[in-house]
């Protein structure tokens, strides 16, 4: 007996060692297991958008080829969601289009996003965005912990991304399990047992949680359509009233799927031109470089933020003849461009180069065919070799209109073929100035690409395209007006008829020129300043309420006056030009007020009327007083005046030196 419990005994104690022995190498797996692993960089697609993605930091590996355009980009430096991230990212500069490790961090959303072009990407302009990101470079912070599975919000049902696979946009949503009879559809999602992937709760839609399970397949009741998609589609911000997301007769396996509406880039604001493209169509190009020409082209159309806030563009093709390709409206995405350029053919025929010019300047940039007004004009002409005509008269009524020409010459003539040259100097001759700016010289159509850059930037810069103002759109124009006893009041209504048609010949606007008017006897009075009226039509209407003062004439005052009072509030950028008009001699002296008003810059024109002084006029007048100065015998005759007035106006604006 006491043999036996013994052996029971030692039994005992033999599986109580045996289950020591096993619980610490069970605790030792344990904390095997448990050890941290080492962080893995999930891998992304291109297409992906970063407002798909959920994390709010995270480091992810971009493949090559994300240079593509299809991978849209909104912002700069700041991105909007709806942006690529690896297209962003290589807009940054943090990767280039072979691909490599970024850090992405979400922001707040902006009011406003500036498109520009960077590292082979256009990125777009956007007026405001929900939630933004910024990019760097693919570096773990210190104390930071990064996901090695990224989760995406998207119409599909599946919730986590492996690592180093290629992700798809799924959705981070629950997988909803029906106890009711339904059409029923298979779907491959992250289960642990089949056991786990059935409901028990009395409630027909039942979240099943997905978050811990391996992958298997199993099958899932489609929903009726109203409740519960519709409420994760709120969720997710892909919900629009009155949108049924699926079918209540939906067939098996049929795959959810939902279209969120690209933002439409309206256009960089910062480049608002309106610009016509001549190209050369002639024989001499060849049909090779006429596709190379027709890619230049489609290059640019890419590098510009298209849009109708933005720059537009239309197309002249040159041979014989000019013919319009299509106009500033017809086309105002850069896809839409690309497209049409595509489909332009070869005309054929000599390079007239001036045909084409004049052309441009009487057809292309009027309403009819998009030209906004606001908005620079800007002609880029592009010439194989030279021109086969004369292009300096055309060119010069092109500026004197407020187009700014550039010139392309590709493979121009070399020294031996300058005598076959027309017109010599005929790029100096065409451009907007002289001084490089508006010409590029390019050896060879194969290097033709490396000037888009540089042109499109050249073309942004507002600022410097000299020739959009003109002797009509860019003065002060201040009207000194005789308002006598000796003018009298039907004098006076013909006097302002004078004023008002000098005013109708200029574009008034308050960023073209603007009018401003001064009535003086022995006093001064300000009728309105140069920033009261913006439109013609109220401008003309404000010069009709003008009421005839009389009284004395004390001219010099009311130059000094004027100087002070109207011209002192002039923009530094406009010309200022000052139209006094009288009908006697002063009583106060004009030598030192006309000689300040032609040292501060004011170019001004003396009108006089029946009994004014010549020897007066002709000190007011600014030299030469032949250009500056004008005389009529009556007040019915100033009319007559008016054409050669603006004539000198314009003559005296247009020779200013183009350097």
């Amino acid at each position: 007996m006491g043999i036996a419990v013994l052996a029971m005994k030692a039994s005992v104690i033999e599986m109580f060692l045996v289950l020591l022995l096993i619980g610490t190498s069970g605790s030792k797996e344990v904390t095997k297991k448990s050890k941290k692993p080492k962080f893995s960089v999930p891998q992304i697609n291109c297409d992906v958008k970063a407002g798909k993605i959920i994390n709010p930091e995270f480091i992810a590996k971009c493949p090559a080829g994300c240079q593509d355009p299809k991978y849209h980009v909104y912002g700069t430096d700041i991105y909007a969601s709806y942006s690529s991230v690896c297209g962003a990212a290589v807009h940054s500069g943090v990767i280039d289009n072979s691909g490599g490790k970024i850090l992405v961090r979400k922001v707040a959303g902006q009011s406003g996003y500036k498109g520009s072009y960077s590292n082979g990407i256009r990125s777009l302009s956007l007026p405001r965005w929900r939630e933004s990101f910024i990019i760097s470079e693919g570096k773990q912070k210190r104390g930071m912990t990064y996901p090695s599975t990224l989760e995406y919000s998207s119409p599909r049902s599946s919730v986590v991304a492996k690592t180093d696979e290629t992700t798809k946009p799924y959705q981070k949503s629950e997988i909803l399990v029906s106890t009711t009879p339904l059409p029923t559809m298979t779907i491959r999602v992250p289960a642990t047992t089949p056991a786990e992937a059935v409901s028990t709760s009395p409630n027909p839609w039942t979240p099943l949680d997905t978050t811990t399970m391996s992958t298997s397949t199993i099958t899932v009741r489609l929903q009726p359509a109203g409740h519960r998609i519709r409420d994760m589609a709120r969720e997710t911000g892909f919900w629009k009233p009155g949108l049924a997301l699926l079918d209540a007769g939906a067939r098996p396996n049929e795959e959810l799927k939902m279209k969120s509406v690209e933002p439409a880039s309206k256009g960089d604001p910062n480049c608002k031109v309106d610009l016509s493209f001549l190209i050369d169509g002639s024989w001499s190009i060849g049909k090779r470089r006429f596709r190379i020409q027709k890619q230049f082209l489609k290059d640019i159309s890419q590098a510009l933020d298209m849009g109708p806030a933005g720059p537009l563009l239309g197309i002249v093709q040159y041979g014989n003849d000019p013919s319009m390709e299509f106009n500033l409206k017809t086309h105002v995405d850069s896809k839409d461009l690309k497209a049409a350029i595509e489909k332009i053919s070869q005309k054929g025929g000599l390079s007239n180069v001036g045909r084409a010019l004049s052309f441009v300047t009487k057809n292309f940039f009027s309403n009819a065919n998009g030209n906004r007004g606001g908005a620079p004009n800007v002609a880029i002409v592009m010439v194989d070799g030279w021109p086969t005509d004369k292009v300096e008269e055309a060119s010069r009524l092109a500026r004197e209109s407020g187009i700014n020409i550039f010139f392309i010459t590709i493979e121009g003539a070399v020294e031996n073929e300058k005598q076959n040259v027309i017109e010599p100097n005929f790029v100096n001759k065409a451009v907007c100035r002289q001084n490089g700016f508006y010409s590029f010289n390019v050896p060879s159509w194969f290097s033709l690409h490396k000037i888009v850059q540089p042109l499109v930037k050249r073309v942004c810069d507002t600022n410097r395209l000299a020739c959009s103002k003109t002797c009509l759109n860019s003065a002060d124009v201040g009207f000194v007006i005789d308002g006598s006893s000796s003018v009298g009041t039907g004098n006076f209504r013909t006097l302002l008829q004078f004023v008002a048609n000098l005013s109708k010949e200029f574009e008034i606007s308050d960023t073209d020129t603007r009018i401003g008017a001064v009535q003086y006897t022995y006093e001064q009075r300000l009728e309105f300043g140069f920033d009261k009226y913006g439109t013609k039509q109220d401008l003309l209407n404000a010069i009709k309420r003008v009421n005839y003062w009389s009284g004395g004439t004390s001219t010099g005052a009311a130059i000094s006056y004027a100087l002070e009072h109207l011209f002192g509030k002039s923009k530094t950028n406009k010309r200022k030009l000052m139209v006094l008009i009288t009908d006697g001699r002063s009583y106060d002296d004009v030598r030192v007020p006309a000689m300040a008003a032609h040292q501060n810059g004011v170019i001004t024109y003396s009108i006089g009327i029946a009994w004014a002084a010549q020897d007066e006029l002709e000190v007011i007048a600014t030299h030469p007083t032949k250009d500056h100065s004008f005389f009529v015998d009556e007040f019915d005759d100033l009319y007559k005046v008016v054409p050669k007035i603006i004539q000198n106006i314009c003559t005296e604006f247009n020779s200013q030196p183009r350097n």
